[in-house]
């Protein structure tokens, strides 16, 4: 009782913002009410100081409820189709993947831009947008500005891609499984691969979205490898100091192994019809809850003070994953 008590108010707040979020996502599919959310929330926390009583609510659904709504994100995923697709589509998955965490690392240190946002940036880019950012987040301990303005600059080119690819993909005389590949693979949010996809053809959009579903199982290993390093790293720290212990455990995205089991009871055909329905409603709700609560917690000051370089970042990690995506689908034929 105690707990509701201390949670309630921030639930409350950030509840009321999510739901007016939700609808206007729904009026604007391009923009979505993840974005919605976010900036709502950056506003509010900014332009007007937020009661005390609502940080633990708050904190709360920009962490627990984000890793609910990832592990909901898994009752769509069938591990059957994922093999299917993951086989065919394999060299220009892991080639986009490895790339698009080379530049996070190369260019974002040129950049001078934190290593959490790189690695954020890198996640949305070579992943699965917002989704990605939101798994790894909380495993490499990222900050609420830190996510919000990752998720802004993976927005901004999610809205260009819709917006090229398809006329680019006609220009280049792409088939529809090529296009619907290169949209796969190179768009990172999932509503932006399907507009790019079905503004294309409807073959091209069935395709592009397998390929996205796919792609985001990807969130399974690079979150456990991130769990690894952070948890090395954090053992270091431990063992320098007197008396100091870390245990791997204490990061590790236990979150991730119900993202997999809840796979793996969609594969074996567990959930009817009805309830997926309600499932996915809950999930993309509780994603624009998560992202709103991230947005209420951001320092607006804090994220103008890294100015225009993420932005510049995100640019040229999805240059680098776009070019390298239609590159390799051409020479292994797919394109």
């Amino acid at each position: 009782m105690n707990g509701l008590k201390s949670l309630g108010p921030g639930l409350a707040l950030t509840g009321v913002i999510a739901a007016v979020s939700y609808g206007l996502g729904l009026l604007f599919p391009l923009i979505g009410g993840s974005v919605f959310g976010i900036v709502i929330g950056i506003l509010v926390n900014n332009l007007w100081r937020k009661p005390q009583n609502t940080w633990q609510g708050i904190r709360f659904c920009s962490k627990k409820v984000l890793q609910w709504a990832i592990i909901l994100l898994g009752c769509r995923l069938s591990l059957s189709e994922v093999w299917k697709t993951g086989t065919e589509t394999f060299a220009v998955m892991i080639v986009t993947l490895l790339l698009s965490f080379a530049a996070a690392y190369g260019f974002g240190r040129l950049l001078r831009i934190p290593p959490r946002m790189a690695t954020l940036i890198g996640a949305g880019t070579g992943i699965c947008g917002g989704s990605a950012i939101a798994a790894i987040s909380p495993v490499i301990e990222a900050e609420e500005a830190e996510i919000a303005y990752s998720i802004s600059t993976i927005f901004l080119f999610n809205i260009v891609a819709v917006l090229v690819f398809p006329t680019l993909g006609h220009a280049l005389g792409l088939s529809d499984a090529g296009f619907g590949l290169w949209a796969g693979t190179a768009v990172n949010d999932t509503s932006s691969v399907v507009a790019a996809g079905y503004a294309f053809s409807t073959a091209a959009g069935d395709y592009a979205t397998i390929v996205k579903l796919t792609r985001t199982t990807m969130i399974v290993p690079i979150a456990i490898i991130m769990a690894v390093v952070v948890g090395w790293s954090k053992k270091r720290e431990a063992a320098s100091t007197a008396g100091g212990s870390f245990s791997v455990k204490q990061v590790f995205p236990w979150f991730i192994l119900w993202f997999l089991a809840a796979s793996l009871l969609y594969t074996l055909g567990l959930f009817g019809e009805q309830l997926l329905q309600w499932i996915h409603l809950a999930a993309q709700f509780m994603i624009v809850m998560a992202l709103t609560a991230v947005g209420l917690s951001a320092d607006f000051r804090q994220m103008t003070a890294t100015g225009v370089r993420p932005m510049i970042l995100g640019l040229i990690v999805w240059l680098v994953v776009s070019v390298t995506g239609y590159a390799v689908g051409t020479l292994t034929g797919q394109m």
